[in-house]
């Protein structure tokens, strides 16, 4: 089995090789979307991949592997539809306004509904690159390293971002904070 950047190389002379890319990453990149924008999540998919496919040549493998390259595009669509918007839904969402709200899956999962306000409450507080390396890491499963591809800042700073980003969850979240929030999510 070809590795993504194997992959990738080929799609530059040959079309169909890109195929790949999208069966081992769809569902991903999807996931991505429907937590930040749930009723959008399709289109903003279908947006992602024409944009991937267009910008495949632009893949630089020296700043991380295709997978971070793409959420990158991914991160930026989601930009683009949250700036036609006047508010995006995901920022609402965070501050418990939405009746969408992402985190209900969240809430159930970790058994945490007491907490739910307050941590979506410390993330809506949290400067906007801190929260999308937190959640790029807890929802999407990224590495920190991958995670800072995708935001484009260095490995070294979104590490010290991520760390300041847990050290304000934990302190808001308190002693009481249930096992499982402690984790490798906070």
């Amino acid at each position: 089995m070809a590795t993504d950047e194997e992959v990738l190389a080929r799609s530059g002379t040959d079309a169909s090789a890109f195929e790949p890319l999208v069966e081992r990453h769809s569902r991903a990149l999807h996931g991505y979307f429907a937590r930040r924008a749930p009723g959008a999540a399709d289109d903003l998919l279908a947006e992602a991949w024409l944009r991937a496919y267009a910008g495949r040549g632009t893949y630089d493998p020296a700043r991380g592997p295709v997978r971070a390259w793409l959420f990158g595009v991914a991160r930026n669509v989601l930009a683009a539809h949250w700036r036609g918007q006047e508010r995006p839904a995901a920022a609402a969402a965070l501050a418990g306004e939405a009746s969408s709200d992402p985190w209900h899956a969240v809430d159930r999962r970790l058994d945490a509904a007491a907490v739910a306000p307050l941590m979506r409450r410390t993330l809506a507080e949290l400067p906007a690159v801190e929260r999308e390396l937190l959640l790029l890491i807890a929802w999407e499963q990224l590495s920190p390293t991958e995670a800072a591809a995708v935001v484009g800042v260095p490995a070294g700073t979104a590490r010290s971002r991520l760390h300041r980003a847990r050290t304000r969850l934990r302190a808001a979240l308190g002693p009481s904070a249930p096992l499982s929030l402690t984790g490798d999510f906070v």
